[in-house]
């Protein structure tokens, strides 16, 4: 499965500025392991001036981020309960109840290829 992945605007800006000095695409699409088409894309949006309001944007989040709350407040994904396989109940996946493991292709209840169906 094909992992994606979100550049930040200085990474962007940076590629295109790159590619506008006359660094070849295809070096830097190996250099920075991003898609020459991609590159592209930057380039011409650079060139437009879109990253000028998303830095500006991008800014003004981290601004207000740092006002609403302080950075000690904020629950990072490693403390959620979610973020460790746990549900909310404190079980773990594939964890009975009781705490033994479940066998393979148990589930706690039976699911549509178990119903048997009453014959007419």
């Amino acid at each position: 499965m094909v992992r994606h992945r979100t550049h930040s605007i200085e990474f962007k800006r940076q590629v295109a500025q790159e590619y506008l000095s006359s660094e070849t695409l295809h070096g830097l699409a190996k250099r920075h392991d991003v898609t020459r088409n991609l590159i592209r894309v930057w380039v011409r949006k650079y060139e437009e001036g879109a990253f000028d309001g998303d830095a500006r944007a991008a800014d003004l989040i981290q601004e207000y981020e740092a006002r609403i709350a302080p950075p000690s407040a904020i629950m990072t994904a490693r403390s959620s309960p979610r973020a460790s396989g746990r549900k909310r109940g404190g079980r773990t996946k594939g964890l009975r109840r009781s705490g033994t493991p479940m066998v393979q292709g148990e589930r706690g209840r039976p699911g549509p290829a178990r119903r048997r169906h009453r014959s007419r």
